[in-house]
């Protein structure tokens, strides 16, 4: 009896399943709740020029709200992942109304405080889960394949951006979104799913060893500072200082989500060229994405803007799902912690940096800031050798 249950959880069936919500619910914490901000900011600030000064500071709370968030999960994800699943939904979908109605730059930084925590509660919470219920031959594909709703979610907002009149109602779309996307995974791993097998294994009194995770970590943290400029500012760069109209925003963004789409090739990737050698490869698409940025401001040329932005996509979702299979390697009776411990340190990067670039922008200007990027992408790659 007990191997007939463990064979319906992992049949293909239902791993395919689970792997579509979870994307779903990436797309809808990730690509939208987490990044909106930073996708919308030229048309709120068109809107609601009263935003202007806290964009930077709404950029970087995100990010501060996705490390805290993640930390909390790295805790409970292994032990109780259709939790942080229901807290994620929840709390992505609040952050979204309220972007949605208020005006208050004070209200405003809150509120996408708020929706950040989401992504960092969905992501370590999906690892877990999606191991469980995925044979172990298909494992490393289907958690690449969640991982890439980032890309997904940043397509569907992209969508948004040029289809609703104003930036309320793609907020409150993107409200729902979250909503539906955590109560479908929740409906899938209804009973027991799988998960609990190792609970004792991943519970709060085991021990880990933590140096294997220290090199990607700090690896991560450089990287993330480097990634910020084109995730916080890359719309604002493309169009303010930069020569795509303001109305093609929307297309920026689903050039990024496309390039995105890539994402499920990470598992490929890692076999070939092993998890250091794709973490280059990844990052190193990323430096590419931010000296295509400055080559469209400093000529004046628009199509380098968009081949930036998809290959920005490519490259962070390729290195965010090294972090995952890095996580996975390393501490395999608790994956969900040690993605935690690694996204964590992708997003304390990303704040550092979104802080930064905001003041370094300004002083320095558009093009010597991306390519800033692009040497800290190149620097967080260097910290990694091949093993």
């Amino acid at each position: 009896m007990v191997t007939e249950a463990r064979t319906e959880q992992r049949s293909p069936a239902r791993s395919v399943a689970v792997a579509l919500a979870g994307t779903l619910l990436i797309a809808s914490t990730y690509g939208m709740a987490r990044f909106g901000v930073g996708l919308f900011a030229p048309r709120l600030l068109a809107e609601r020029p009263e935003l202007a000064p806290v964009v930077g500071w709404a950029a970087a709370a995100q990010f501060v709200s996705y490390s805290l968030a993640a930390a909390v999960a790295a805790r409970v994800s292994d032990r109780r992942p259709r939790a942080a699943v229901l807290a994620a939904g929840t709390s992505a979908a609040l952050g979204c109304v309220g972007v949605a109605t208020t005006a208050s730059p004070g209200w405003f930084v809150v509120l996408v405080f708020v929706g950040g925590t989401g992504a960092g509660l969905a992501s370590p919470a999906l690892v877990r889960l999606v191991d469980a219920v995925t044979p172990p031959h298909a494992a490393a594909t289907a958690q690449s394949l969640v991982n890439t709703g980032t890309a997904v979610g940043v397509v569907v907002a992209g969508a948004l951006a040029l289809a609703v009149p104003s930036t309320a109602g793609a907020w409150w779309t993107m409200a729902a979104l979250n909503a539906l996307a955590a109560g479908g995974v929740l409906l899938l791993v209804r009973g027991n799913g799988g998960v609990g097998e190792h609970r004792t294994a991943s519970g709060s009194g085991t021990s880990y060893d933590w140096r294997p995770l220290a090199t990607p970590a700090a690896a991560a943290a450089v990287v993330g500072a480097g990634s910020a400029l084109l995730w916080s500012y890359g719309p604002l760069i493309a169009t303010g200082s930069g020569p795509v109209d303001d109305g093609s925003v929307g297309f920026l963004w689903i050039a990024l989500g496309l390039g995105g789409l890539l994402g499920p090739l990470t598992g490929r990737l890692v076999e070939r060229r092993g998890l250091a050698g794709a973490w280059v490869w990844s990052v190193g698409a990323v430096a590419v994405a931010s000296v295509a940025l400055a080559g469209a401001v400093g000529l004046g040329v628009a199509w380098p803007a968009y081949v930036a932005m998809a290959c920005f996509g490519a490259g962070y979702m390729c290195l965010s799902g090294v972090l995952i299979l890095w996580a996975r390697e390393v501490w395999p009776e608790a994956a969900g912690r040690g993605t935690s411990v690694l996204f964590v340190a992708l997003a304390v990067g990303q704040a550092v940096g979104a802080v930064a670039f905001d003041v370094w922008i300004d002083v320095a200007g558009a093009v010597t800031a991306c390519l800033t990027a692009a040497l800290l992408c190149l620097a967080g790659a260097a910290l990694v050798r091949r093993r």
